[in-house]
């Protein structure tokens, strides 16, 4: 049965949701790419920092992160809600908590960064499909940026 009453089989949600990549992902490949192609070089899933970016630029201490609307609570904005907690009234408890514990983290994560001295850039994954060579130019800007201050 796949649901009962309102509610869908928690075995086949889990199935659904554990499919969903948490590298590799389709604007993670975009931005990727682009940067590529502008012959920005990177590092990808950078393992020695916390929260293991998806883009990391090592020499100019620049971290980047490809979030996901739903997984890092940008998904109220896309449906056109007021706010994450009008979105989060429809979600059941256990995917409330998941994601503000996502957008717990994504703080913790940024403040550990950034006391380390990093920069950290962080991307919606609708603002990637929206706007590519837009997300292209900060990046470039800040590998610019970071350029300069190391001659000074």
């Amino acid at each position: 049965m796949i649901r009962e009453g309102n509610e869908r089989n928690p075995q086949i949600t889990h199935k659904i949701m554990s499919s969903i990549p948490s590298k590799g992902t389709k604007p993670e490949l975009l931005l990727r790419k682009a940067l590529w192609s502008q012959k920005l070089r990177y590092r990808v899933n950078y393992k020695k920092l916390p929260g293991k970016p998806d883009i990391v630029f090592t020499k100019y201490q620049i971290a980047i992160f490809c979030d996901g609307d739903f997984w890092h609570g940008h998904n109220w904005a896309i449906r056109g809600l007021n706010s994450l907690e009008e979105e989060l009234e429809g979600y059941s408890d256990f995917w409330r908590q998941k994601i503000l514990r996502n957008i717990e983290r994504d703080n913790e994560v940024n403040s550990r960064l950034h006391s380390l001295g990093w920069t950290v850039v962080r991307f919606w994954e609708s603002e990637i499909y929206a706007d590519l060579d837009e997300c292209v130019k900060t990046v470039r800007e800040m590998v610019f940026d970071a350029k300069m201050n190391m001659d000074e």
